[in-house]
């Protein structure tokens, strides 16, 4: 059985595990986006600046943004893709943290790299940071999900699961 939740007469039916990870990847986005901004493994560089680069930039704002909005998409992607797995503690935890090192292969060892024109699935300082970086995020993700369904199921007066 599928849970949705009606934004609106107007608007369509939208997954509520999707709006759930919509949030959790916010919460695990700005755990991240705190490590970013204080990791410095390259030059004294902060990694957020080093996500600035994706559009051209150098400005930490630019890599917040540009941050948020890849872990806003990531966190509606695991809603969507593992939100019916995730709802209880100890499975949101695992999940979230195999999420996140997934996206640390996926983004920053192949393409975040790629397209900053450096070595691919290399083992640096930079990735291993990022990987802890990812690990935050994937552990927050899953926290916040398991916190928001267990809240929701409290709303409604009926368990999730």
């Amino acid at each position: 059985m599928s849970t949705t939740l009606r934004v609106s007469p107007s608007t369509a039916v939208i997954p509520v595990h999707a709006v759930w990870g919509a949030a959790a990847g916010l919460v695990g986005g700005v755990g991240m986006g705190i490590w970013m901004s204080v990791s410095r493994p390259m030059m004294d560089t902060a990694m957020i600046t080093m996500v600035a680069g994706l559009l051209g930039s150098t400005n930490a704002v630019v890599g917040w943004l540009v941050h948020l909005s890849i872990a806003l998409f990531a966190g509606i992607t695991f809603g969507a893709l593992l939100g019916q797995f995730a709802q209880r503690l100890a499975p949101a935890v695992l999940l979230g943290l195999a999420y996140g090192a997934v996206w640390w292969t996926v983004g920053a060892l192949w393409i975040m790299p790629a397209n900053l024109g450096m070595p691919v699935f290399e083992w640096n300082d930079v990735t291993s940071s990022s990987l802890g970086a990812h690990l935050v995020f994937g552990l927050l993700a899953g926290l916040t999900f398991s916190l928001v369904a267990r809240m929701a199921g409290r709303q409604t007066g009926r368990t999730t699961g």
